[in-house]
């Protein structure tokens, strides 16, 4: 038999974790299985698409390639989906991070003009060519710690031109840099200190001018809205994401953080992509998204850094059939970069299981952000973008922490961070 010649092959892992079968539909109610785990398995990739997966010897006796990783005693995975940052700011907020330390709430501070509303100043007044820079330094850090795909909101520009400058920076990255960038408006992120005593006025820019031009000019995919008490309410967030929906824009909405609104109920009323952060969020909520299928994409890292102590309950998102996705909330109030922290704190904060981790960091955060025909699991024809951890068990993922444990980085089919020689190529 004669053997297929392919650019790469990955051979011999202790456990190829393939998650197939998930590509139509995310997984609501993960179970072990689900994970597609083959044992001493192998991978074929070609033009940096995935041509097969199956047992190493089945491969090895149909594909030959002049490069091939050897993966013994290692678990290679999809990359990681990070599907809820604010990539796209400027400066930074220690000073306030020690007041609520102190005792200091988010709102309170935001209240005072701080917050977003202190990155909002520093990021208009920075230059594309500084946040292109400081962005790309936060990239490397998140390829490094296996992270192939991140969806970015704007929302630190909170108007028309530095809202637009700032997705085109996310366009300028997705072209230039190795990790894939998803863009989501997000101009209804506060409102600025020029509109504070007339919010519906700010609206109406936003709906009026901002979504119409974002459009126009293909600058995102997804509009979000923090939908919040003291931030955007009911109406207001319904206004906005309609407005988006009219323009090809999909719904997101940050829903129930700080306390409960009705974000859910009004994501699914909406048919959203995704619901996130739901610290609050009702059972009613919780029912109305699982029945349409909405992502609750939960973030314990961002309860975390504002100190809170509450936590999203999902055990009862995924108990009613919500699809569970992970993020990390990178932005100026949680920078964190690392969806291997990430998955350490859903184990032990959200008590999600190992299963149900891996799936809401790569397929299911696929899927909330539309991207589950490309990315997210090891499927034929789907993109090689492949991690190889330095682990034997995928039970080990999360268990370990405080330790970057990617030893490579695939993008595309070429490596693009080998552990051994420091950083990414």
């Amino acid at each position: 038999m004669v053997r297929k010649k392919v650019d790469l092959l990955i051979e011999n892992a202790a456990e190829l974790i393939t998650i197939k079968g998930a590509t139509q539909r995310p997984c609501c109610r993960p179970q072990p299985r689900d994970l597609g785990i083959i044992r001493h398995g192998s991978i074929a990739i070609n033009d940096g698409l995935i041509v097969q997966t199956g047992r190493a010897e089945e491969l090895k006796s149909r594909f030959r390639s002049e490069e091939v990783i050897d993966a013994t005693g290692k678990v290679v995975m999809p990359g990681f989906v990070d599907p809820h940052t604010h990539l796209v700011f400027s400066g930074s907020r220690e000073d306030e991070f020690h007041m609520r330390v102190e005792g200091a709430a988010y709102m309170e501070i935001l209240a005072k003009g701080g917050g977003i509303l202190k990155t909002v100043d520093a990021t208009r007044k920075a230059s594309k060519e500084m946040l292109l820079g400081r962005c790309a330094k936060a990239l490397d850090v998140m390829l490094h710690h296996g992270t192939t795909t991140v969806e970015s909101k704007s929302g630190y520009g909170l108007s028309t031109e530095s809202e637009v400058k700032c997705l085109e920076v996310m366009k300028q990255l997705d072209r230039s840099h190795p990790v894939d960038v998803v863009p989501t408006f997000m101009g209804a992120h506060a409102t600025p200190l020029d509109y504070r005593d007339n919010e519906d006025e700010y609206v109406d820019l936003i709906v009026n001018e901002m979504i119409p031009k974002v459009a126009e000019n293909g600058l995102a995919d997804f509009c979000d809205v923090f939908c919040e008490e003291g931030v955007f309410s009911i109406a207001q967030s319904r206004r906005i994401l309609r407005c988006g929906l009219e323009h090809g824009l999909s719904a997101k909405i940050h829903a129930d953080e700080m306390t409960w609104l009705g974000g859910a109920e009004l994501a699914a009323e909406l048919q959203a992509t995704s619901a996130d952060h739901l610290l609050f969020t009702s059972d009613k909520g919780f029912k109305a998204m699982a029945q349409q299928r909405i992502l609750g994409i939960l973030l314990p890292l961002a309860s975390f850094s504002l100190m809170t102590n509450h936590y999203a309950n999902a055990r009862m998102a995924i108990a009613v059939g919500v699809p569970v996705a992970l993020g990390t909330d990178y932005n100026p109030s949680c920078w964190a970069e690392d969806q291997q922290t990430t998955i350490a704190f859903a184990y032990r904060m959200l008590r999600m299981t190992p299963s149900e981790a891996i799936l809401a960091t790569t397929i299911n955060a696929a899927h909330a952000i539309d991207r589950a025909q490309s990315i997210g699991s090891l499927e034929r024809g789907k993109k090689a973008d492949i991690l190889i951890l330095g682990i034997p068990s995928h039970k080990l993922l999360g268990y370990r922490f405080g330790v970057n444990l990617v030893a490579k980085v695939i993008k595309d089919g070429q490596v693009v961070v080998d552990e051994r020689e420091g950083n990414h190529k």
